[in-house]
Parts: structure tokens; C-alpha cells; sequence
């Protein structure tokens, strides 16, 4: 089985998805994180500005593996290095790249291939898992949404932005993922919208499990 969810950033798609998988016993799969290692590699080499040819390259020659739910970039366990303010943005735009796009999907079929699944993203329901038995798309208003990843970058220790620069890139993030050629982030017809801008991560996840079960 997958259940696939979708909705911008800062919405809590990865709690409650984590959540989800580890009450139903499933497989998490944060989408996003595939796309982070392959930034984080282009920006250790100082790459971003380079022809989009180029970052096809980078992005096709990593070696990118999970291991104890743990993301692995060239044999190295970078988990810890995949989620700082600067690593948010230029994600967004290399995650553009239709033919990154293309070998991450192919990343994922591979590592998915007969799992009971929560896959989250920005295109899960849409793209990568248009075929998921369940689909739901969470939202939430920017200004809420801009609370919760102040508080989450004070407890990573990333408290240098203000709550009105964390908006503003927000906002910015929201605009490049809804306008991508390939991999936009939209609702697909068929996928359960909640709203969490006032709901707990637990009442979120009720709603969620209900329809499902």
C-alpha cells in the first residue's frame, strides 16, 4: 500500500508522516531528502552557479542510499548536515530540474519496490505515486506555518533569521514550487485536503488515520 502526501513547506508533512508510517508499521520516505543530499553535494563543491548541464552531472553521480533510516551521500552518513536555512532554498531549485527530478523518481521506485509506504514530497500524489491508494494534501496559512519553522530552526540551532526573512523565503519557496515545470507542487483532484493551520500534529494525524482506515 502507499499513502501519499503532499503541501508546501513548513506545513508538518514530515511528523506527521513519520507518525503515520510508524503507527501503521510502514516505510517512511521523505522525497525531499534525496533532492537535500544531491544540493548538499553541489554546494560542497561550489557548484550551484554552474550551467544546468553540469548539476545534472553532480546530481547523477551521487550514490545516495538509506541505511537505518539515515540518508547516505557517497558512502557518508549526511543526515545531519540536509535541513539549514540556506540548504531550503537552493533545494527548491535544483528539485526544478526535470531530469533530476527523473533520476530521484527512479531512486525511489527502486528503494520502494513492494513496501507498504508513507511517501512525502511535493509531487507524490501527482507525479511520483499518482496511482497511491491514499492521497492527502496538508496546508497551512504562511504565517503559521513561518511559527513552526522558527521554532524548529531555534531547536536546530539555525536561530540567525528573523521571523519576517523565514516568511519571506517562505513565500518565496512556495512561488518556485508551484511554478516548476516539471514537479509543481498543486492538489491533485483526488487528494484529501486538511487544513493544519489550527489542528495539533496529533489531531492532523487523526484525520488522516481515519480516512484511512
Amino acid at each position: 500500500m502507499i499513502i501519499a502526501i503532499d503541501g508546501p513547506a513548513g506545513v508538518g508533512k514530515s511528523s506527521i508522516s513519520k507518525i503515520i508510517a510508524d503507527k501503521l508499521g510502514f516505510y517512511y520516505l521523505n522525497s525531499g531528502e534525496f533532492y537535500r543530499a544531491i544540493t548538499y553535494k553541489i554546494l560542497k563543491l561550489n557548484s550551484k552557479d554552474e550551467p544546468i548541464d553540469t548539476l545534472i552531472s553532480i546530481a547523477y553521480s551521487c550514490d545516495i542510499k538509506i541505511i537505518n533510516n539515515r540518508i547516505h551521500l557517497d558512502g557518508e552518513d549526511v543526515q545531519n548536515f540536509l535541513h539549514t536555512p540556506v540548504l531550503d532554498l537552493e533545494t527548491s531549485k535544483i528539485s526544478s530540474i526535470g531530469k533530476i527530478r527523473d533520476f530521484v523518481n527512479d531512486l525511489i521506485y527502486k528503494i520502494t519496490d513492494s513496501l507498504n509506504i508513507v511517501a512525502e514530497g511535493r509531487d507524490m500524489t501527482t507525479v511520483v505515486f499518482p496511482n497511491a491508494e491514499y492521497k492527502f494534501y496538508l496546508d497551512a496559512e504562511p504565517e503559521i506555518r513561518a511559527k513552526r519553522r522558527y521554532a524548529q530552526n531555534n531547536l536546530a540551532g539555525y536561530a540567525n533569521d528573523s521571523m519576517k526573512t523565514i516568511l519571506n523565503n517562505l513565500i518565496l519557496r512556495d512561488k518556485n514550487d508551484k511554478n516548476k515545470k516539471d514537479g509543481a507542487l498543486k492538489i491533485a483532484e483526488d487528494a484529501v485536503y486538511i487544513d493544519t493551520s489550527y489542528l495539533t500534529i496529533d489531531e492532523v494525524c487523526e484525520k488522516v488515520l481515519s480516512v484511512i482506515k
